[in-house]
């Protein structure tokens, strides 16, 4: 069955919309009248290594976008990212936390670590939230695959994405506008305009973005609301050259972000409270309370070199404000009516960055670098965490008295601080070999601790975490180009992540649950880079292999037995302060970082290209085996009978047992091994007025989570352009379909029932109050939308 679906899949991919590729991620388009053409592989120019280079000659799995690509592609959700990249996948499940996975290797936010895949804007490291919230007026993504430890600032184990925006053109005046819109309410109006005020030496360029849409499309039939999101941002930039080899580049942005995403639910419900069946098609939920999520960030980035002669000194700085504000139900499923727990998060995100380079400008056997950098991130976070008692007896459906509202106030603050040195080296012997090696020793220097406060008891330590480690990353590079259509390279990468304290995890829980180990990986890779047929057709190939020492991961909704709630006041009521060692009940579910030694090995390709002068075509696939090797891991255990989540000791564990603990050799992330992305567009006719025809496809195959316990379905998501576009590009309007299959396939699933754990005033185990329903995220309806794009 599966092998038929991927042949039907590939079939289709060749076919539907004669062959494949828009230009390709590594083709970038050129003003060629009214055609589109693209530049071959060896003249597409990337930063991926810190400097200027042919994406040909860069030994380095790398996929570039150029802005236009974006804007024909009608990509304004970090989601829509993912469908450019095999093997990149981009979620955003409650509309804040941006994760990201790469090679088979994810990442949640709320880890409190460095991530998985970076994150830079204009070069200066970013948040997730911010860096992917408002895509416009952007001038070239780039993804680039493996450690990333030596020659930029942070040490990502799996890669980094580089965002860079459109800079002001200092010698004319040239701009653009572009404006969408959908039958499901969504808009999006963007435009920039670049202006020289004194020409070839200063100028300025603006722009803006306003977008709206209804996020996962989910209607709540208690509040009679619906999800929806609408997005505000602003940039003005400033570029002078008072004289030349000096470059100022200065970027300022504001954005506003205001999410409200309902979790979707679906099962029978319980008809003992009232809660109806509800199908996966009905996008429904039931939540009673606010599910709200607000970005309100300020950045600003700063690029400047002088080129001396010999040697250009080169500054990157950057200065980010945000302030991120959630409001999350507890009872998502609607398990006890007429009430509605919500917890308040608000993360402040103030972080400060600068790196001074030196490099060399030689272009003969010898080149070099040296630099250091230095960042900075503070800020309290604050949570305000229902601890209600609610007063049940088995049996009993509903609380038996009024709910004691209780409200804990979490308390992190956080202060980050890191310095690093780092050096380059770049040996070319020949015009054909070239041997490179990049540096980088650092001093991480962190103090995390945690408090809850609760009335009426006083204030209870979580956690208190404080290190200063020395990790020291780099890479090393081989390359031989035999001819100028031929590379071929070999690369070892070395990256570290620092350990953390759990941000937000339950009172009185063991050591191992509190504060995770550091972790190490080492990446081996070999690859190919070609082109044929006047470089009319290229192929990219890479092979590698990557071992961690004590992976970070994040596990949700682990059940947790925080030990014996006492009443701390004496006025009958249980307090919320937990103490003694587990006593067999289930008190909450909570998120909890944690070790575990892995293995990560995979192949990726790209082959693109030109037919014809009128046709485009590139198809991407990457498959990736990332897993655990024998990890002692949290995990959740059910009860056959009950079907609830129960504490199962381990004995090879040892240890307190807070948690279930599961030996695993599952995957990394709940990925596929094998996923596959193609783009096409065909053009007709070469006069002033241009129809065209695009698409993209993107193909996931099914996967079991051993996490979720379920299989999610295989995808096959195809968007669908059909438009003219005039003369030089100057303007273009289009018809599209997104998700044209109208494919409703679950991407995240909660692990069982949504439910509400009661006090039980008999004593004993809670009561659980069983909503009858699974939280669960969708694939987007189809969508038809217009759009029109004009360029002066």
């Amino acid at each position: 069955m599966q092998r038929n679906l991927r042949r039907k899949m590939l079939l289709l991919s060749t076919c539907t919309f004669c062959a494949l590729s828009l230009p390709a991620w590594g083709q970038t388009e050129t003003g060629n009248v009214s055609t589109g053409a693209n530049q071959s592989n060896a003249e597409i120019v990337v930063t991926a290594t810190r400097r200027a280079q042919a994406l040909q000659d860069v030994p380095m799995s790398i996929n570039v976008a150029t802005g236009e690509q974006i804007e024909r592609l009608k990509i304004f959700d970090v989601k829509d990212v993912q469908q450019l990249a095999p093997g990149l996948e981009l979620r955003n499940d409650n509309g804040r936390a941006n994760s990201a996975t790469l090679r088979g290797v994810t990442f949640d936010p709320d880890q409190g670590t460095g991530p998985a895949v970076d994150l830079y804007f204009n070069e200066v490291p970013i948040d997730a939230q911010t860096a992917f919230t408002a895509i416009y007026d952007i001038d070239q993504i780039e993804v680039l695959r493996g450690p990333q430890g030596g020659l930029r600032g942070r040490t990502a184990p799996s890669g980094a994405i580089t965002i860079r925006t459109r800079r002001p053109n200092l010698s004319s005046i040239e701009g653009y506008v572009q404006g969408t819109a959908t039958e499901d309410a969504g808009y999006n109006v963007q435009g920039g305009v670049s202006l020289p005020l004194i020409t070839d030496k200063l100028a300025i360029r603006a722009s803006m973005l306003v977008d709206g849409n209804r996020l996962n499309q989910v209607r709540n039939i208690v509040r009679w609301d619906r999800s929806r999101s609408r997005t505000e941002s602003a940039r003005l930039s400033v570029a002078f050259q008072p004289v030349e080899g000096f470059d100022i580049n200065v970027m300022y942005q504001y954005l506003n972000a205001d999410n409200r995403l309902y979790p979707q639910v679906f099962g029978p419900g319980n008809p003992v409270i009232g809660n109806p069946a509800v199908g996966l098609d009905d996008r429904y939920t039931l939540a009673e309370g606010r599910s709200r999520f607000i970005n309100n960030s300020h950045l600003v980035t700063v690029n400047a070199k002088y080129d001396f002669g010999p040697v250009t000194l080169d500054f990157i700085g950057g200065h980010q404000e945000t302030k991120l504000t959630q409001y999350g139900e507890s009872d998502p499923g609607n398990a006890i009516h007429s009430y509605a727990p919500t917890q308040i998060t608000r993360s402040p995100y103030n972080v400060d960055s600068a790196e001074l380079r030196l490099l060399s400008n030689n272009d003969g056997f010898f080149n070099w670098s040296i630099g250091g950098t230095y960042s900075k991130q503070t800020g309290n976070v604050t949570v305000d965490s229902p601890l209600d008692y609610i007063p049940s007896v088995p049996g009993v459906p509903v609380p038996v008295a009024p709910i004691f509202p209780l409200t804990g106030l979490i308390s992190i603050p956080v202060s980050a601080e890191t310095y690093s040195l780092a050096g380059s080296i770049r040996l070319q012997p020949t015009d054909q070999l070239t041997f490179e090696a990049a540096g980088r020793y650092s001093v991480i220097s962190s103090k995390q601790f945690a408090t809850i406060s609760i009335p009426g008891a006083g204030t209870f330590p979580i956690v208190d975490f404080e290190k200063k480690l020395h990790p020291f990353t780099g890479s090393a590079t081989l390359t031989y180009e035999p001819t100028s259509d031929l590379t071929v390279y070999a690369a070892y990468g070395r990256s570290f992540r620092a350990p953390t304290a759990g941000v937000g995890i339950p009172q009185n829980v063991s050591q191992d649950l509190a504060i995770s180990k550091a972790e190490r990986s080492n990446t081996y890779e070999i690859g190919l880079k070609t082109a044929f047929f006047d470089r009319r057709l290229s192929l990219d190939i890479a092979a590698f292999y990557q071992k961690f020492d004590n992976f970070i991961s994040r596990f949700t909704g682990i059940a947790t037995d925080q030990g014996t709630n006492i009443d701390f006041n004496g006025d009958g009521i249980p307090d919320g302060v937990f103490v003694g060692p587990p006593d067999g009940t289930v008190d909450t579910n909570a998120d909890y970082n944690y070790n575990g030694d892995a293995t990560v090995k995979g192949v990726e390709a790209t082959i693109s290209g030109r037919p014809m002068d009128n046709w485009d075509a590139s198809i991407s696939a990457s498959y990736v085996k990332a897993h655990y090797d024998n990890a002692v891991l949290p995990c959740n255990t059910v009860d056959p009978v009950t079907g609830q989540s129960v504490i199962v000791p381990n004995p090879a564990f040892g240890g307190v047992n807070n948690v279930s603990y599961c030996q695993r050799d599952s995957r990394l992330a709940d990925v596929p091994d094998f996923s596959l992305t193609a783009n096409s567009e065909f053009r007709f006719g070469t006069g002033p007025v241009q129809p065209f025809i695009r698409g993209l496809i993107t193909y996931r195959p099914s996967v079991f989570s051993e996490r979720q316990q379920f299989r999610f379905p295989h995808r096959e998501l195809i968007n669908l352009f059909v438009g003219v576009r005039g003369e030089e590009n100057k303007w273009e309007v289009s018809a599209f379909v997104r998700n044209l299959l109208n494919q409703n396939k679950i991407t995240n699933i909660s692990f069982n029932n949504a439910t509400i754990t009661g006090d039980n005033v008999l004593g004993g185990a809670g009561v659980i109050f069983d909503s009858g329903y699974r939280t669960v995220n969708l694939t987007n309806p189809r969508e038809f939308g217009l759009s029109g794009t004009f360029k002066f």
